[in-house]
């Protein structure tokens, strides 16, 4: 029983009153000229400021229009294509796409080493951390879990309240080398405690690189293969950092504004993260994947599909929302270029791991789902796959649990987070103080005897 379950009643009530006092008519909107979620009817978001660190390009000016465009992901000036092509497969790139991030250069091997070394030298937590605070309350909500870790870390760290640069350096870099530990900590305490498990607690390997730990790390036998971490890899690269007007990218900016703490800017961030409208979406496409499998009985039959698809965007199936998940960005139009260059990478993935039938399901869906959605919506932009259709198929493919879904995804957001505190903290020293427009008429006060 919900610990809440003494006033259930009351708070239905309560909800009732809340939801018609707040209620406001769509149309105030339009007449205000207000854009709601920061965004007008064809997508634009409102600038709220101005960034070096990176940039999304979906349209671009042809004789004067505005066109559709494949999209492009910049890092710091930097094509991601290249970024990756760079890499060749034989190196790891986290460190030193996150030093690129970080510090706005890529790195020469030198730096690239002392930038490493320190990373390493910061993967560790204080004495009793994990007994006292992760296994404390263990949770299957492993992003509240990740939170109250950070938050508690503050406590550990005698320079929480000092705002020079250096430290809030010292302290991004700390978090970005200690996310991988606190998210599989906090799953292996919950899968102990809460799923009658088995507890493991394997230490991070100065020698390895964040994908080799983060699966060593979660495995009983602390084995993985070189392809199984740089596409895990390849997938923390291609989650670092978007554009910086994502949701928890500006509550970064927006929490750092205020003075607050390098801990309770994460903390912040991670809570804005966690919603199924952001960082939890890849969990909504195997949610849906599922769905369409138990539903559809000749995976090969695209006939069939395409029908059932149809289904889910007219909201009579799957949840009802009308929504094909992983289809579709807010920003992009012909094409999520993550999405592009991580899908070689998934197919490899998959045929090593016996799993091409499951690939050519996933093939098929990309392929039709914008199809039907052109058929029966009005779309101002084209419609394509975004990185979250994908990502959910490879964590599965590595073994990693569903309730690490979204904590990976924060383990490579820290870094553009740190990113985007440092510009902020470099450059303006203002509040972010968004206005709303009041539609509130003034009333006149009665006595509460005089109440009804």
């Amino acid at each position: 029983m919900s610990e809440y379950a003494a006033i259930e009643k009351e708070a239905e009530i309560f909800t009732g009153i809340c939801s018609r006092n707040d209620a406001i008519d769509p149309a105030l909107f339009d007449r205000y000229g207000v854009k709601r979620g920061l965004r007008d009817k064809d997508g634009n978001g409102v600038v709220a400021g101005i960034t070096n660190i990176s940039r999304i390009d979906a349209f671009e000016m042809r004789d004067g229009v505005k066109t559709p465009c494949e999209g492009k992901l910049w890092y710091r000036g930097y094509n991601v294509y290249d970024l990756i092509r760079g890499l060749r497969g034989k190196r790891y790139g986290f460190e030193e796409i996150a030093y690129l991030l970080l510090l706005g250069d890529l790195p020469t091997r030198d730096q690239l080493n002392t930038f490493t070394d320190c990373l390493t030298k910061c993967r560790d937590l204080p004495s009793n951390f994990v007994r006292d605070v992760i296994m404390k309350a263990p949770s299957k909500d492993l992003m509240n879990s990740l939170t109250r870790s950070v938050l508690t870390l503050a406590s550990y760290d005698d320079s929480v309240g000092d705002n020079s640069l250096q430290t809030q350096m010292e302290q991004c870099i700390k978090l970005i080398s200690v996310f991988p530990m606190l998210a599989v900590y906090g799953y292996h305490a919950y899968n102990y405690y809460l799923n009658d498990g088995s507890m493991y607690i394997h230490r991070p390997q100065p020698e390895l690189s964040t994908a080799e730990n983060l699966l060593q790390m979660l495995r009983p036998d602390q084995q993985y293969t070189p392809l199984e971490a740089h596409v895990l890899d390849i997938a923390l690269l291609l989650h670092m950092e978007h554009g910086g007007g994502n949701n928890s990218t500006f509550t970064t900016r927006v929490v750092t504004s205020s003075g607050a703490d390098t801990y309770s800017v994460m903390a912040a961030a991670l809570s804005s993260l966690k919603g199924p409208k952001h960082g939890g979406a890849n969990i909504k496409v195997m949610e849906m994947m599922e769905d369409i499998r138990a539903h559809v009985k000749d995976p090969a039959d695209e006939d069939e599909i395409r029908a059932y698809l149809g289904k889910i965007v007219d909201k009579e199936a799957f949840d009802c929302k009308g929504l094909i998940y992983g289809m579709g960005h807010a920003v992009y139009s012909l094409s999520d270029p993550r999405a592009v260059v991580f899908k070689s990478f998934v197919q490899q993935l998959a045929m090593a791991k016996g799993r091409k039938e499951d690939f050519d399901f996933y093939n098929s869906i990309e392929r039709l789902a914008p199809q039907v959605i052109a058929e029966k919506r009005h779309i101002y932009k084209g419609v394509s796959t975004n990185v979250d259709f994908y990502s959910g198929f490879v964590y599965n493919m590595l073994g990693i649990p569903v309730e690490l879904y979204t904590p990976i995804f924060a383990i490579a957001r820290v870094v553009g987070w740190s990113a985007h505190r440092m510009e902020e903290l470099v450059n303006v020293d203002k509040i972010i103080r968004p206005a709303y427009q009041s539609i509130m008429e003034p009333r006149e006060y009665k006595p509460i005897e005089e109440r009804s």
